[in-house]
C-alpha cells in the first residue's frame, strides 16, 4: 500500500497516528505531495482524489481511499481487530460521532480559518479568500475546545473509557491550532490535560516529532 500526505500535515497526522497505533507503519510506503506548492490541487493529483486533499491511500490493486475517517476505518479493520474505530455497533456509533464533531466542531473550523483568514498556503494556492468567514470558524473551533473540555470533564477518552478514532480526531484539530498559533483556551484545563496525556502516547510523540 501507498499513501500520498505530507508528513507535517495535520490531516495527515490522523492517519500516521492511527498506522502507529495499529503497528502498520512498515506496511506502507510513503509519498510526499508538497502543500505548499499545491501539488494536492493539480491535475495529476486529482485523478487520485477528485477533492484535492491529503492523505489519500493507494492500495495494491491501483484503488484509492481518501478521507482520514475512511482510511482510518479500512485499515483498522484489515487484521479483525478494531481497536480505533469499535467492536459493537454501540462503539462504532459513539466513536464515529465524536470523530465527526472533533472533524466539525475543531479540526475543519481551525482548517476554514487557516486558509481564510491568515496567509494560508500563500497566495498561489489561496485563490480566494473571505476573512470574515475564516474569523467566525476561528470562532467556532475555540466554542469547540470549550465543547470537548466538558466532554473530557466526563470520562477520559473523547468516546468513552478507550481511546480511539475520535482521540485522533481531536489530536489532529490540536495540532493544527498549534500551527495556526490558535491556543486551546486556559480554562479548559481538561481538555488540556487530556492533550498532555496523548502527547504521551508513542504515536502521538512520534508525530509530533517530525519537523516540516
Amino acid at each position: 500500500m501507498k499513501i500520498y500526505d505530507w508528513p507535517t500535515g495535520p490531516y495527515p497526522a490522523r492517519v500516521r497516528i492511527a498506522l502507529s497505533e495499529k503497528g502498520m507503519e512498515s506496511e506502507v510506503a510513503f509519498e510526499t505531495v508538497d502543500l505548499w506548492k499545491g501539488e494536492h490541487k493539480m491535475a495529476g493529483f486529482l485523478k487520485k482524489n477528485y477533492s484535492g486533499t491529503l492523505p489519500v491511500l493507494e492500495l495494491d490493486d491501483g484503488a484509492f481511499i481518501a478521507e482520514c475517517t475512511a482510511i482510518t476505518e479500512y485499515l483498522d479493520n484489515l487484521d479483525g481487530n478494531p481497536i480505533l474505530t469499535g467492536n459493537t455497533s454501540r462503539e462504532k456509533g459513539d466513536i464515529h460521532m465524536m470523530s465527526k464533531r472533533a472533524e466539525l466542531e475543531v479540526m475543519d473550523a481551525v482548517s476554514v480559518y487557516f486558509h481564510h483568514a491568515t496567509p494560508g498556503l500563500g497566495p498561489d494556492v489561496e485563490l480566494y479568500q473571505n476573512n470574515e468567514w475564516g474569523l467566525r470558524q476561528r470562532d467556532k473551533a475555540l466554542r469547540g475546545m470549550r465543547y470537548f473540555d466538558s466532554v473530557l470533564r466526563e470520562r477520559p477518552f473523547v468516546a468513552g473509557d478507550k481511546f480511539s478514532m475520535a482521540d485522533i480526531t481531536l489530536v489532529g484539530g490540536l495540532i493544527f491550532a498549534s500551527i495556526v498559533d490558535l491556543p486551546v483556551p486556559g480554562e479548559c484545563t481538561a481538555l488540556l490535560e487530556w492533550y498532555e496525556r496523548m502527547k504521551e502516547r508513542p504515536s502521538v510523540s512520534k508525530q509530533l516529532a517530525l519537523k516540516a
